[in-house]
């Protein structure tokens, strides 16, 4: 039987400290997947520490690794121009923070020869002692219980979409599919550096065939280490939360809609009382620490969460107040015809 051709497309910005690690188990997964034929497609999107050189010095992989370099342009229009440039039947989005466990693509050469061609990667949080990591590990655990209270193969559509964990930074596809994916991608955003890319590709894709989930097509994720950066990260995601939730049809809409006059209210209190501040604190935190414990979490796990939910609430929440300025900036240039 013919080798089926396999791109694994991965978007990198200041990703020299990470780049190395995802490399190499890349390397040790294709070594262990005979039945693809593959390249690896790098989209150096505008980074300053050595991203491009790190990446070729780490590569010890037999596959062909090829580097391409833009302005920095945002990871949606970094994996667009990946996708553009790879050539295999079948794509591997991947992070530069993610690494593939060994027997990962074994299983989807297996499971694609039996038909199933959508597979989203069941990512495995790296805590190491990391509360920023612990942090991500709970918040993800609850919001995704259906399937990580008993992680099995199954799959998902359209439906019961918003109740199972998905990403593009792990992501397997036929090319010809991501490619009509994008094509049909459209954000309320004027600016593509902050778009929800994850939730309306795969959503789009759900639309049309399942996608499939198991722990034997599995990663570990390293989350952030510093206070700076889980703040970055929470900022972020608030912004493409709004982007990609803030819509009718996602479970999360009733609440996204509800946190802006909640916001709002809580924001005019503290103005007016600003003590108030750190007792919200507390009691938020400890609020979210008391939940954690009682959905079974470590004594570690819940204390990150009580330490950082407040903090993590505040970016969260700038992100979303930023997403609906967005929102209303891209409605006002479209009416006006700017």
């Amino acid at each position: 039987m013919t080798n089926r051709t396999l791109s694994v497309v991965i978007p990198a910005y200041n990703a020299a400290a990470d780049i190395g690690g995802t490399l190499e188990a890349l390397a040790a997964a294709l070594e262990r997947a005979p039945g693809f034929d593959a390249e690896v497609v790098l989209v150096d999107d505008g980074s300053t520490d050595g991203t491009a050189e790190a990446a070729m010095a780490a590569w010890r992989g037999t596959a062909p690794l090829r580097v391409l370099a833009q302005p920095n342009s945002g990871r949606f229009l970094a994996r667009v121009a990946g996708l553009e440039r790879a050539t295999g039947e079948w794509v591997l989005l991947l992070d530069t923070r993610v690494s593939l466990h060994a027997d990962a693509l074994a299983h989807l050469a297996e499971r694609t020869a039996a038909g199933e061609r959508v597979w989203n990667g069941h990512v495995y949080l790296r805590t190491d002692d990391n509360p920023y990591g612990a942090f991500w590990k709970v918040l993800v655990e609850i919001a995704w219980k259906d399937y990580l209270a008993d992680p099995r193969a199954t799959s998902f559509g359209v439906d019961d979409f918003d109740r199972y964990p998905k990403g593009t930074g792990c992501f397997f596809a036929p090319r010809a599919l991501l490619l009509d994916s994008v094509a049909a991608f459209r954000s309320r955003y004027r600016s593509l550096h902050l778009v929800s890319d994850d939730t309306a590709l795969i959503r789009w894709i759900a639309e049309r065939e399942p996608i499939h989930l198991s722990p034997s097509f599995a990663c570990d994720y390293q989350p952030r280490t510093t206070l700076a950066a889980f703040l970055r990260q929470a900022l972020y995601r608030g912004t493409t939360f709004v982007d990609g939730h803030l819509r009718r049809e996602s479970r999360f809409f009733p609440g996204a809609v509800a946190f802006y006059p909640v916001s709002a209210l809580l924001g005019v209190a503290v103005l007016r009382r600003p003590a108030l501040a750190p007792a919200a604190a507390v009691v938020a935190g400890a609020t979210a620490g008391a939940v954690a414990a009682a959905s079974g979490c470590s004594a570690f796990e819940s204390r990150s969460v009580a330490w950082l939910s407040p903090v993590y609430a505040v970016a969260h929440g700038a992100g979303m107040w930023r997403g609906l300025g967005m929102l209303v900036a891209g409605k006002l240039r479209s009416d006006t015809g700017l």
